[in-house]
């Protein structure tokens, strides 16, 4: 598959065009606790800027290839791989066109559009 089912793509469901970066398309689905499970589908090649979450982060990359940094250590992420960023942990990343992934987050990370 090239791309998220239909389904997944519930416009009501659509993240905010400023909590992510140019180029990418996002959905999120809200947890009884608060917790989020988001996924994105790259565009184009990009970045995600430094920053920190108050929760933790636990990811997978479904299609394509994110290159995660943290202190300046740069993890490849391909296909299949998957991470887990603990809470208070700064990091950044890279993607390339037609990335796909899926997030689960331990608080609130996204507003929807």
């Amino acid at each position: 598959m090239d791309d998220f089912p239909e389904f997944m793509k519930e416009a009501a469901n659509s993240i905010a065009a400023m909590q992510q970066s140019n180029g990418v398309k996002g959905w999120v689905y809200d947890g009884i606790g608060g917790q989020q499970m988001a996924y994105w589908i790259c565009e184009r090649d990009g970045i995600s800027k430094e920053h920190v979450h108050v929760f933790d982060e636990y990811f997978t990359v479904v299609q394509g290839r994110y290159t995660l940094i943290i202190e300046g250590i740069r993890i490849d992420i391909c296909r299949g791989d998957e991470y887990f960023i603990p809470k208070n942990v700064s990091h950044a990343g890279e993607f390339t066109a037609g990335t796909r992934t899926i997030h689960c987050f331990g608080g609130k990370r996204a507003e929807r559009a």
